[in-house]
């Protein structure tokens, strides 16, 4: 439950988040040894943050990493070395002095830096920051465990190798790195709420994971909006988690879900993050934008009290800020709900030609529904077997086909 708290302090002090990790594995070895004996202390997260230091200090003594720092880094070392030697009870009350807020952060921007590939993004921050093993990552995302483990060790051999600094990004450079970091939760979370493939529909434990990393960063850094912006969006989407599965596990659709099963306490706190986000003043952002949608879901007691033409208008707003043909497929169901559905259709038969859509199944899905709505059933029958065809998720699967089978009446 600490680890990412005592591999971002150690990461401070040696500049190297792979050693970091090695070193706070080093002092849970020791804990597992020495606890079993004297029992386990009053401050357990102290106690391991003292030894993985003390060890830090000993390696970067070892490596003779002062040399390589100048004289103030030096005499920095000495002065942390005399400290290490003292009476070992005391350096533990202190252990956890530090400026642990911003080492995180640190460790944040550092495990989400754009150098790194958007996998190797991922996989780092579910280690580090997640603390999660190397086979759950793997189980998580229907990889192997070796490409999970190859894709760590290069995240690592590549940080160090570019010399990324473990540091908040200053200013010119903050925005892009915000935006990689909010992307890889963002990835996270999705994965967890819509599985890619697989047997199940979701996979709530990732969800449970973007969303505790995105109120730490929400917690360090309360002046973003684009953070409470996704926040917001992750708690609301979250809230649905218990009414989008059925009791066989099958997927159970937003409009036909049983909204007394939606958790209302995470409503409550998205709601709280995406008014947060507005009091910040300025246009909102691409998942500020995104939140406030899910809000008009939130806020509906029934599907039929829906307020679909301010969707339209949302998704309009987020058209125009951060366009993208998966944008442009949402905008067309939300114009299909506030205006009919042959307005979605128009705007869903104008995305056929994207290349990004090309082996996209919620195209076909969606235009099958459309089409299914407009009494064209054979058409929509088509596109539900297209769009059955195209996913990997067993239950999405099954559900395409039932609706295909559904157009024969």
């Amino acid at each position: 439950m600490e680890s990412a708290r005592i591999i971002a302090t150690v990461a401070r002090m040696v500049r190297d988040v792979g050693l970091a990790e090695e070193l706070a594995q080093d002092a849970l070895v020791s804990a597992l040894e020495q606890w079993s004996e004297s029992g386990v202390p009053d401050n357990p997260a102290a106690w391991l943050t003292a030894v993985a230091k003390r060890r830090a200090l000993d390696r970067l003594r070892h490596l003779q990493l002062a040399e390589h720092k100048a004289g103030e880094i030096g005499r920095e070392l000495d002065a942390r070395h005399e400290i290490a030697q003292a009476d070992f009870a005391e350096s533990v009350d202190t252990a956890l002095d530090d400026d642990i807020g911003d080492d995180l952060l640190r460790l944040v921007f550092t495990a989400c830096h754009p150098v790194l590939s958007t996998e190797a993004r991922v996989a780092l921050t579910l280690r580090l920051l997640g603390g999660l093993a190397t086979d759950e990552i793997a189980r998580a995302f229907l990889v192997t465990e070796p490409t999970v483990a190859q894709r760590i060790v290069r995240a690592k051999r590549t940080l160090a190798e570019a010399r990324v600094p473990f540091e908040v990004p200053r200013r010119a450079e903050f925005e892009p790195r915000l935006a990689s970091v909010l992307e890889v939760l963002y990835l996270i979370f999705n994965e967890g709420y819509a599985a890619t493939a697989g047997d199940d529909w979701m996979r709530p434990a990732l969800c449970e994971e973007a969303l505790r990393l995105g109120r730490i960063v929400a917690e360090l850094m309360p002046a973003a909006s684009e953070v409470h912006g996704l926040v917001a969006l992750m708690e609301i989407q979250a809230s649905r988690t218990a009414a989008r599965v059925g009791p066989s596990g099958e997927p159970v659709l937003l409009l036909e879900q049983n909204r007394a099963r939606w958790d209302h306490v995470l409503i409550r706190r998205g709601l709280a993050a995406l008014a947060r986000a507005e009091a910040l003043g300025g246009a909102l952002g691409p998942y500020a934008l995104q939140a406030a949608i899910a809000a008009c879901h939130a806020r509906a007691r029934t599907a039929e009290q829906t307020d679909w033409g301010r969707i339209a208008a949302l998704y309009d707003a987020l058209a125009q800020l951060a366009p993208s043909p998966i944008v442009e497929l949402n905008r067309a169901v939300a114009l299909s709900m506030a205006f009919g559905p042959a307005a979605g259709l128009e705007v869903a038969d104008a995305l056929l030609a994207e290349p990004a859509l090309q082996g996209y199944h919620l195209l076909p899905a969606v235009r099958g529904d459309l089409l299914f709505k407009l009494g064209r059933l054979d058409e929509a029958r088509r596109e539900f077997e297209r769009a059955a065809g195209l996913t990997r998720n067993g239950r999405e699967k099954a559900l395409l086909a039932a609706r295909a089978r559904a157009c024969l009446g």
